[in-house]
């Protein structure tokens, strides 16, 4: 079972819970793609590609209607997809979720949660 909010006084770092409802249909289906699939390209050029748009117009209505910019967006889900799977003790996560190297995941932790990967594991992982 997973918690959409977790409970009690816990901090919520779901990208799912932080998004706002977006109106476009197509953009939607990109979000939810992200989160299904956190290794895929995800680049402003391929995602604007997608829904045949240009990349600027694409940073513009992404950031209007997700609140956020598309990387920091993808970053956020990222972390998200590498924290689930750090809970549950997998290893050779940092690829599985699109980070390019340890290190690019261990910024990212750094910047969205404050904690490195390691920390998170060893605080978070269930027991076994």
């Amino acid at each position: 079972m997973v918690f959409l909010q977790r409970p009690g006084g816990q901090s919520q770092f779901s990208v799912w819970n932080s998004a706002r409802s977006v109106p476009d249909h197509a953009l939607s289906d990109l979000l939810g793609d992200i989160a299904a699939n956190p290794a895929g390209d995800y680049s402003i050029p391929a995602m604007a590609a997608r829904l045949t748009m240009s990349p600027r117009h694409f940073t513009r209505l992404f950031t209007k209607q997700v609140g956020t910019s598309p990387g920091r967006y993808v970053e956020r889900s990222r972390v998200e997809a590498a924290r689930s799977m750090l809970e549950t003790g997998q290893r050779g996560i940092a690829r599985r979720c699109g980070f390019s190297s340890t290190e690019t995941m261990r910024r990212a932790f750094l910047r969205q949660l404050g904690v490195p990967p390691s920390a998170y594991r060893d605080r978070f992982r269930t027991a076994g």
